[in-house]
């Protein structure tokens, strides 16, 4: 009698760390059974780059540079982030000036975070013509962003005690401009996008992460805001300007593709509304506290968190009296949003998990530091 029952074999199927829908050096050994993967393990380390252990030979205000570099997509909150935490240890106020302008570049940045999230997730499910349209409004983001730092990607912006420069003269009507037209850009998307069938078909339902395993595993930004948590270091922390600033945080209760796609879409609308209200009320002064020439911290620790567009961004430094951190420590969102693919990807397609992945936004650099 011969038997008719058909039956599949599991395999192994490494993804990346080459494949260019990984995001970065990202290799994903997946375990499938025909189209459907049964489990997944990821595969960090092939991006290490040894920043916290370089911070323990570099003074605290040559560290100031390098702080760009872990997750090079957030830049300027990188800069935030660090410079809040060694003026913490100095117990260092800054002047209103420059805490307003702080916040207009983070917010700036986020921005252009998000736009390269949603054109890559365009490319990743094959829609690349919102790809070009994001780029068009990222370049009008980064060349503003340009005119005042002299740079494009890696900003160093930023000082203990300040900033490295005021905003350039055409700044504010620039940006100001650019807000103008961009939330009619952001419905050009959600036209071309959000709202097409297919990608609708591609994202409702897949991925699901449950609030109470998001939490176990450490996630946070759209990730954990997806799953319906409004959790957001901006309103939890109220560091620098934005205790006088009004916004929402943007949540969707269904914790797959399609909500954190939602959440980081709405994030744009809440980011434009931060920066028209810190242009309007950017108050006049210097940007420069003073800050001794040399930064000798006293003796202690410190742990600054701050929000970035992935999430919980976090510093810490032990300081011993000298003028050299003696530990840094970096928590980066995406280490601990990337742990929760394992849970989000089991029982889907192959071809879902590549918008799985997308979905979570992750930077290797702010994994492998």
């Amino acid at each position: 009698m011969i038997d008719t029952d058909l039956r599949t074999e599991e395999i192994f199927v490494n993804m990346g760390p080459q494949h260019p829908s990984t995001h970065g050096v990202l290799r994903l050994v997946l375990t499938i059974a025909g189209e459907t993967v049964v489990d997944c393990d990821p595969v960090i380390g092939y991006l290490h780059s040894s920043l916290e252990k370089i911070a323990e030979r570099k003074t605290y205000r040559q560290y100031t540079t390098y702080s760009d570099r872990y997750d090079y997509l957030n830049s300027l909150g990188n800069n935030l982030l660090y410079c809040q935490a060694v003026e913490r240890l100095l117990g260092l106020e800054v002047t209103p000036r420059c805490q307003y302008i702080r916040v207009i570049m983070a917010e700036l940045n986020r921005l252009a975070s998000h736009l390269l999230y949603f054109a890559a997730i365009g490319v990743d499910l094959g829609a690349t013509t919102v790809f070009l349209h994001c780029f068009r409004e990222r370049e009008a983001i980064i060349t503003l962003l340009e005119h005042t730092t002299g740079q494009r990607l890696l900003y160093n912006y930023l000082r203990i005690g300040g900033l490295r420069n005021d905003l350039a003269p055409d700044f504010e009507a620039g940006v100001r401009e650019f807000l103008s037209y961009f939330p009619q850009r952001i419905e050009e998307y959600n036209n071309l996008y959000t709202r097409n069938r297919i990608l609708r078909a591609r994202m409702e339902g897949i991925g699901v992460l449950s609030q109470e395993k998001a939490l176990e595993y450490g996630c946070s930004g759209p990730v954990l805001r997806g799953s319906g948590l409004a959790y957001d270091m901006r309103r939890i922390e109220a560091y620098s300007a934005y205790p006088d600033l009004e916004f929402d945080i943007p949540t969707q209760p269904y914790g797959d593709c399609m909500s954190r796609h939602l959440v980081r879409v709405e994030e744009m609308r809440q980011s434009v509304n931060i920066v028209r209200q810190a242009l309007d009320k950017l108050p006049r002064g210097p940007v420069n506290a003073k800050a001794p020439r040399v930064i000798r911290p006293p003796a202690g620790e410190v742990f600054e968190r701050v929000e970035s567009p992935r999430g919980e961004l976090g510093c810490f430094i032990q300081s011993d009296g000298s003028d050299k951190p003696y530990r840094l420590h970096w928590r980066g969102p995406s280490f601990y949003n990337l742990q929760a693919y394992r849970d989000m990807v089991r029982g889907h397609l192959i071809a879902d998990a590549v918008a799985i992945l997308a979905s979570v936004d992750i930077v290797l650099a702010d994994i492998d530091r």
